[in-house]
């Protein structure tokens, strides 16, 4: 598959991407990551490894469509799950385990 990242062209391929990906040790997943094979990778890495280029040169929203293209399970960032400000978190646990009923 032909894609586009950091404005030069690539022609990637699953098989290609496991390849250049096999051996290559995680970092910690901080943000948006992408499953390659039985590991999960974040994206910012495979999109250095693969491409050979500074992280700062592409965006990972280039590399998450590449990846997802060919047909890797992609992460994106996790919906912001924190209670809204003002409310102690005791009572937002509590809400969410479900209120106890009064005998």
């Amino acid at each position: 598959m032909r894609c586009v990242i950091a404005r030069f062209p690539f022609d990637l391929t699953k098989s290609g991407v496991m390849e250049t990906m096999r051996g290559v040790k995680p970092e910690e997943v901080v943000g948006e990551s992408v499953i390659i094979g039985r590991r999960t990778y974040p994206v910012k890495q495979v999109g250095q490894v693969i491409t050979r280029q500074d992280r700062r040169d592409f965006s990972a929203g280039e590399v998450l469509r590449a990846m997802a293209k060919l047909g890797f399970t992609c992460r994106s960032l996790p919906q912001n799950t924190a209670p809204a400000h003002g409310v102690d978190p005791l009572q937002h646990a509590s809400a969410m385990l479900g209120a106890p009923t009064a005998a």
